[in-house]
């Protein structure tokens, strides 16, 4: 079974920095697209970034800049470093093993892990 392990997350104040971490179990990171989702109470599940196998990255147009998505593959490990964090970027982030509407679907419900959550005050 696919398992995720996000943790990292914690209480920041606004342009205060967090990196987080997604650690795998039953597959291998480095073979898929990794993405980090996020949902904010009352909010959907989006897609903040996302890393390919052969290490293309996708950002979000609101994190452009401030947000790196990294992989180590001997860790099997996925990480999220966060930069110049905003208030309305509290919210619980979760990593997924792919990405795509299903996935969207799926991953703010806990699928594949439970989240950490990262809380940012102004």
């Amino acid at each position: 079974d696919v398992h995720l392990v996000e943790s990292g997350g914690g209480s920041v104040q606004a342009g205060g920095s967090l990196r987080l971490s997604c650690t795998a179990s039953g597959f291998t990171s480095d073979d898929s697209y990794m993405g980090w989702y996020r949902q904010a109470p009352g909010n959907d599940c989006e897609l903040v970034s996302s890393i390919s196998s052969d290490r293309g990255t996708y950002y979000a147009d609101s994190v452009q800049v401030r947000l790196t998505i990294s992989q180590d593959n001997a860790k099997n490990t996925v990480y999220q470093r966060m930069n110049s964090l905003k208030p309305e970027e509290t919210a619980v982030y979760y990593c997924a093993p792919g990405v795509g509407r299903d996935i969207a679907t799926m991953v703010c419900f806990g699928y594949w892990g439970q989240g950490t959550q990262v809380t940012v005050s102004s």
